[in-house]
C-alpha cells in the first residue's frame, strides 16, 4: 500500500488523523505546514485545501480528503475491522453523531476564538474580547453536554479506541476544555486521560504534547 500523506501542523487536528492512522496501522508521512502560523505555508496549502486549513489527507490513490470528521468516518469504512467505527449499525451513527457534533459544535468555537476577526465587520478591541469570551464559554458549555450525551460511546480498557476517542482527545486539549472538563465532568475527564495512556496513541500525543 503506499503512503497516506498527512498535511498537518504540530499540536493541531491534524494529531486526530495520525492517531487514527497509527490505530489501523497504515503507512503514512507527514507534511508539516502550519498556516495559522506562516504566510507562506497558508499560500503552500491553498492549492491542496483552498480554505488552507489542516488537516488534509492524501489517499494512496491520490484523492484528497479534508475536513477532520469526514477523513476520519472514511478511514473507519475503508477499514472496518479497525474498530475506528463500531461494526453495529446503532452504535456506529452514535460514533458518527459524535464526530459531527464536535466539528460542528466545538471546533467551530476554536475557530471564532482563533479569530474574532473574521467575524466582526468592526473589530475593536471591545468586540473582539467580548466575542472571543462568548466562544470559550460555549465551547466548554458544547464539552459539557458532549460528555454527558456521548460518554458510553467512548472506550473502555479493555477495547480498541475509536475515530470518536481520537477526536475528543485531541479537540478537548484546546482552549482550556481539559482543566474545564476536570471541574465540571471528572468522570469525562477520566476517560480522556484514559484514551491519552493507550499504548498505541500515547506516542503519537506525546510527539506533540510532550509535557
Amino acid at each position: 500500500m503506499a503512503d497516506y500523506v498527512v498535511y498537518g501542523a504540530e499540536g493541531s487536528g491534524s494529531v486526530a488523523v495520525e492517531a487514527a492512522l497509527t490505530l489501523i496501522d497504515a503507512p503514512y508521512r507527514v507534511v508539516e505546514l502550519a498556516p495559522f502560523d506562516s504566510a507562506a505555508d497558508a499560500e503552500t496549502l491553498a492549492p491542496i485545501n483552498p480554505m488552507r486549513q489542516v488537516p488534509a489527507l492524501v489517499l494512496p490513490g491520490g484523492e484528497l480528503m479534508t475536513e477532520s470528521a469526514a477523513i476520519l468516518i472514511h478511514l473507519g469504512l475503508t477499514f472496518p475491522q479497525s474498530g475506528l467505527l463500531p461494526a453495529e449499525a446503532a452504535d456506529r451513527d452514535q460514533a458518527i453523531r459524535g464526530l459531527a457534533y464536535i466539528v460542528s459544535n466545538c471546533y467551530a468555537a476554536i475557530g471564532i476564538i482563533d479569530y474574532p476577526e473574521r467575524w466582526l465587520i468592526t473589530p475593536d478591541e471591545g468586540a473582539r474580547l467580548n466575542l472571543i469570551d462568548g466562544a470559550r464559554r460555549r465551547l466548554h458549555f458544547s464539552w459539557e453536554l458532549f460528555a454527558d450525551q456521548f460518554s458510553g460511546e467512548l472506550y473502555l480498557d479493555d477495547e480498541t479506541p475509536g475515530a470518536l476517542d481520537v477526536l475528543a482527545a485531541v479537540v478537548t486539549r484546546w482552549e482550556g476544555s481539559r482543566e474545564h472538563l476536570r471541574q465540571t465532568r471528572p468522570g469525562f475527564y477520566a476517560w480522556l486521560q484514559r484514551i491519552d495512556r493507550h499504548p498505541v496513541l500515547a506516542p503519537v500525543f506525546a510527539r506533540h504534547w510532550p509535557t
